[in-house]
């Protein structure tokens, strides 16, 4: 019956770890916890060390390990005929030391450790058999016997007691065993643990639950949670810190049990345990309880301010809405309504109430009525049932109009509408006239203006007139920004508005929305999932999801400035629809919030800011290839050869918490300053570091608090070979010696290139020499062409001067032989006769034209034999290109006798009948 009726029951977080993930065999038989808080485990297969982040398994030294317990800086553990204890050497590895072998001890035939207990200066291994008592104090010890199986051995109020099996309970005294009680029930029945109560003993059996045992006798225990044990059969308890009871069955998972004897959860497979079968029960420093499974390792965060309850069949669906009200509580999902009855032991899950299937928007309680903001309207709900339907449209939400919770505004699918009640009946009054907009977020401010945020369209600032009948004016706010998934809430009678870009508080003497710095840190932009704020006015808190938190707003107690409180809400915890985020008041400092896949539970007076400490669990190093490595001394600072500069830290914080994240960041002085971003990365690794001093740091963030310390750790990196002061001197003798190379190098090369430069020299003065003797010499051509030119001039000046001298005479000739005395005149024309023929004129003018053109006349003459005075003669006023009129005069005949002479020419020269004779003379 107990199990059926907490089947709907909310759980603490429990963290599973299967053997893939531990790294060892299924079964596990004990448990403990060492100052700086690592757990260990007895495994199959040896010992199991969980520092928070990894396991690591040191193999057992002599068969199955059984028992574990760290005492003071040891941690001793007993397996197969074997018992010792590890310590942790300088590189944070665990080196074993075996006390049986040291004791020379002789075991009886396949003799295994199932218990070791510490007591004063003693410490005790038991076995099936026998009790090992050993002396830290003189490494001694003394052996306590048994004709009789030792079941268990129990520890109570820094007593030592035993059970022998069909025989009594024993108590050690002196380091003898003395009989205190042999009991027909004790004889019949294994014990599985005896505690101390009140001034009593509780003495815990198997199969037949507590009993009571005092100076008159033993008794059953007479409470709620001894009627159940007595139908299972335990294997292992554990009294917590808190005096309650851990139990833990060999097939029904575990039970905690209240000091009173009430049961407060019990917890199996079914409900999360990776196995029913407990093998041993343990309580860390953080209340967390470890349990050694048949399959596995389990940690149960009791203490967490987390409660689950998972949805496992899908029945409810995502929870959009709930409320808690006269001992029941409702949850609005998109499947429907659910209820459950609390305390009561008939009812063992949530029930659907017919009739409310589909979208459930929203849960309200008003004037002692549950009210449901449902997909098909307005819904009231009396107990587990639907007692009416009053609005037929989809309803988003409801607030009420006035104090007095009589009338009622609720925003729906087309718009607003106002519900009262009348005659003890609630009804819809009217429906509101001038604003038909989806009204999923809206508040009432200054008595009759409502604010609408649509998430589409943007802020809506609607006023109504004073019967709530009709819009008067619907004005849009340009002062914030439409956003996805914002929304409008109302807390301490202001108005905010939320969104991406943060929240705004409405001014109204401004008439505008303002940002609120303060609030706005509710939704962190960085870590912004929605803006959804839902307010508790019951209990004047305000609250904002993140991805990484819950934020809620409460009034200051010693100011008016409100404070932001944070609670840590770690990536692994169910999440709700965004958009659709839903906390609810239960009680005390409890609140539910509703997630996809059922809804959890915080109790904010379990939230506690711990602190604590990073520590760096292991260095190792290797070479450039990474192909060795080893482990490194963390005690000491390290000095590395320059081949082996790849180092790795891994490093972590002992905390189990399921729902607790553990973030780090490292800097590495000597490379850079600056710290890296937040990882949950629990190691570090740097490749092929340059030679140098370093130092490293690594800190920790647990939720949202520091570590108390940062781990560090300084090391050097050495010079490599050539880098080395033998080098660095070879290097210096070596520069010294290039240099006087390279000098005498230089000196010769340079004397070389100054005998060159001066044969360099020579030769351009040379050079320079023959150019002025051409420039000279082009001057002297330069003078003699413009000789040339100057006595072609007067070559040409007196051919003209002859022509115009012999056209001259030709002239006068003419007259005078026209003249009536011609004969009287006939001396005269001799005279000019002979003067037309003066050979005197030709040689002058053959002097000048040898002079401007010296070859030209041998050349004609050489080529053409043949050729007389008067052909040269043509052929040299040809040459001057002159045209047989210009040439007549010259000859002293017609221009006719001259072509004929420059036909005869022509044929002397055989020249062809399309060459010309001028040009062939001219190109001579």
């Amino acid at each position: 019956m107990f199990t059926s009726t907490l089947s709907a029951q909310e759980f603490p977080p429990i963290d599973v770890y299967p053997p893939d993930v531990y790294g060892a065999d299924n079964q596990n038989w004990s448990i403990s916890q060492s100052k700086d808080k690592y757990i260990y485990v007895a495994n199959n297969k040896g010992l199991l060390e969980f520092n928070g982040e990894e396991w690591q398994l040191y193999d057992s030294p002599s068969g199955k390990m059984r028992s574990v317990n760290v005492i003071d800086s040891l941690i001793y553990t007993g397996s197969y005929r074997e018992f010792g204890y590890w310590k942790k050497n300088k590189f944070g590895i665990l080196d074993y030391t075996s006390l049986s072998n040291n004791l020379e001890i002789e075991f009886l035939e396949d003799e295994e450790f199932w218990s070791i207990i510490k007591i004063e200066e003693f410490i005790l291994f038991q076995s099936l058999k026998r009790i090992y008592v050993f002396n830290k104090t003189d490494n001694s010890y003394s052996v306590i016997d048994s004709n009789t199986q030792i079941h268990k051995i129990f520890k109570v109020n820094e007593s030592i007691y035993f059970q022998k099996l069909k025989d009594g309970i024993y108590k050690i005294e002196n380091g003898r065993s003395e009989l205190v009680s042999n009991h027909e029930i004790i004889r019949k029945n294994k014990l599985v643990n005896i505690f101390p109560y009140n001034d009593e003993l509780l003495i815990e059996t198997e199969d037949n639950g507590f009993y009571r045992f005092d100076d008159v006798g033993i008794s059953a225990w007479n409470v709620p949670a001894n009627e159940l044990l007595s139908d299972l059969s335990v294997y292992r308890s554990l009294q917590l810190r808190d005096d309650s009871f851990v139990i833990g069955t060999r097939s029904n998972g575990v039970i905690k049990v209240s000091y009173d004897g009430t049961i407060d959860f019990s917890i199996d497979f079914s409900k999360g345990l990776s196995n029913n079968s407990i093998h041993y029960i343990f309580e860390d420093s953080e209340n967390n309880i470890w349990l050694a499974l048949e399959n596995g390792i389990n940690c149960l965060n009791t203490n967490s301010p987390f409660q689950i309850y998972n949805d496992k069949k899908g029945k409810l669906g995502t929870i959009y809405a709930s409320v808690l009200f006269d001992d029941y509580l409702y949850l609005g999902t998109n499947q429907g309504l659910f209820c459950k009855q609390l305390n009561q032991e008939d009812e063992t899950e949530f029930k659907f109430i017919k009739g409310t299937g589909g979208p459930v928007r929203s849960l309200h309680v008003f004037d002692d009525t549950v009210f449901c903001g449902h997909d098909i309207g307005t819904l009231i709900i009396e107990k587990d049932k639907l007692a009416n339907n009053i609005e037929t449209l989809g309803t988003w939400s409801i607030i009420p109009i006035n104090k007095e919770q009589t009338q009622l505004l609720q925003g729906h699918y087309n718009g607003l509408s106002v519900i009262e009640k009348t005659d003890n009946e609630w009804k819809v009054r009217n429906k509101i006239k001038g604003f038909d907009i989806s009204s999923k977020f809206f508040e009432i401010h200054d008595n009759n203006h409502v604010f609408v945020s649509h998430e589409y369209k943007g802020v809506f600032k609607i006023k109504l007139n004073n019967d709530f009948t009709e819009a008067v004016e619907v004005v849009k706010d340009s002062s914030i920004e439409k956003g996805l998934h914002s929304s409008i809430v109302k807390y301490r009678d202001n108005i905010y508005y939320s969104y991406n870009k943060g929240v705004f508080k409405y001014d109204p003497s401004n008439n505008r929305f303002i940002k609120d710095t303060l609030l706005s840190k509710l939704l962190k932009k960085e870590e912004y999932t929605s803006g959804k704020l839902i307010s508790d006015v019951s209990n004047n808190i305000l609250w904002g999801v993140t991805k990484k938190d819950l934020n809620y707003l409460t009034p200051g107690k010693l100011s008016n400035v409100p404070k932001i409180n944070k609670v840590p809400f770690s990536k692994a915890l169910p999440r709700g629809l965004t958009g659709y985020e839903n906390i609810s008041h239960l009680r005390n400092q409890e609140y539910l919030i509703g997630t996809s896949t059922g809804y959890i539970v915080v109790d904010l007076d379990k939230v506690q800011d711990k602190l604590y400490n990073i520590e760096i669990n292991t260095i190792t190093n290797g070479n450039l290839d990474h192909d060795i490595l080893n482990s490194i001394d963390k005690t000491v600072s390290g000095e590395f050869k320059n081949k082996q500069s790849t180092l790795q830290f891994n490093y972590s914080v002992a905390e189990f918490d399921k729902y607790l994240d553990t973030e780090y960041q490292y800097q590495l002085e000597g490379i850079s300053s600056q710290w890296t971003n937040w990882s949950s990365r629990p190691y570090a690794l740097f490749e092929n570091l340059p030679h140098g001093n370093y130092t490293f740091n690594v800190r920790a963030r647990v939720g949202n608090i520091m570590s108390k310390n940062t781990a560090s750790y300084s090391f050097s990196v050495a010079r490599p070979w050539y880098f080395s002061n033998t080098m660095i001197i070879s290097y210096i003798l070596i520069v010294l010696l290039f240099s006087l190379f390279m000098h005498n190098i230089y000196k010769r090369y340079y004397k070389k290139q100054r005998e060159k430069l001066m044969e360099k020299t020579l030769r351009e003065l040379e050079l320079k020499e023959l150019e002025n003797k051409q420039q000279l010499m082009r001057f002297n051509n330069e003078k003699l062409r413009q000789d040339i030119e100057n006595k072609n001039r007067e070559l040409g000046i007196s051919t003209m001067s002859l022509i115009k001298k012999n056209e001259f005479l030709n002239s006068i000739k003419k007259e005078l032989q026209n003249s009536p005395d011609s004969k009287n005149l006939k001396s005269v024309i001799k005279i000019i006769d002979r003067n037309l023929n003066n050979t005197d004129d030709w040689h002058l003018f053959e002097e000048a034209f040898n002079n401007a053109d010296k070859d030209f006349l041998k050349k004609i003459k050489s080529e053409h034999p043949s050729l007389t005075s008067n052909d040269l003669r043509l052929c040299a006023y040809l040459r001057l290109n002159l045209s047989s009129k210009e040439i007549a005069p010259l000859l002293n005949i017609s221009p006719r006798s001259v072509e004929v002479k420059r036909y005869r020419l022509r044929k002397k020269m055989n020249l062809k009948h399309e060459s010309s004779l001028s040009d062939y003379i001219l190109e001579m």
